[in-house]
């Protein structure tokens, strides 16, 4: 299967002014690293689409793959491999031949933010990345954002309030409850970074729990 990168920034974008100023700052700090908007991984006909926050500096600002080079990966794709949605073995490169499986990964901000924060400015301006995304996913039947600002980028995608769609772990919500015409599946996880695993505010277990629940509802 195909593996397509697109509807991503300009590896020059300069829609957000700290974000572009960031990542000169890293180019002449870290001129290995990719330092450039990071594009999806994973196949335009895949029916799901994992929306994680945005690059992490030493991960995926590094190898130019989404969470890939940092703790969150070892998780995500862990989980993936788990439940069949990767085949191969993840081995913290864009090289080590990982080939996705009905799925797609892609960021809320394309961009690596310092401190892995991010303004509300600067979701909004790679919203039309996110919308182009999924308008671009003639399969898609279910999205998974890790963390609240993943979730509240992907109901402003589709023009949803942030208020009607409360952010829970493990929740599942059926957006045509919310937009007559929306048939897909919306699920939320905690994000799978080292913070929230440390702190066990995220389990392993609970992780695992949000794709069991997730392959449940669609019979997969």
């Amino acid at each position: 299967m195909k593996q397509n990168n697109f509807h991503v920034p300009h590896k020059d974008c300069s829609l957000c002014e700290r974000l572009e100023q960031f990542r000169i700052e890293n180019i002449n700090k870290y001129p290995d690293f990719a330092n450039a908007p990071v594009s999806s991984f994973g196949g335009a006909d895949a029916w799901l689409l994992i929306v994680g926050l945005a690059p992490g500096l030493k991960g995926a600002n590094r190898t130019g793959r989404p969470f890939t080079g940092d703790y969150a990966g070892d998780l995500l794709y862990k989980a993936l491999l788990k439940y069949g949605l990767a085949n191969g073995t993840y081995k913290a490169s864009p090289d080590d031949g990982l080939v996705l499986k009905g799925c797609r990964i892609t960021n809320a901000v394309r961009c690596v933010p310092p401190q892995n924060k991010v303004t509300g400015s600067e979701v909004s301006a790679c919203g039309a990345f996110l919308v182009n995304e999924i308008q671009s996913m003639p399969n898609l039947k279910a999205i998974l954002a890790l963390g609240t600002v993943a979730h509240g980028a992907v109901l402003s995608a589709f023009g949803i309030k942030k208020s009607a769609v409360k952010f829970g772990h493990g929740a599942i919500h059926q957006l045509s409850e919310y937009q007559a015409d929306n048939n897909l599946l919306f699920a939320d996880s905690y994000h799978c970074s080292r913070y929230n695993t440390s702190t066990k505010r995220l389990t392993e277990q609970m992780f695992f729990n949000v794709f069991e629940g997730l392959l449940e509802r669609l019979k997969i």
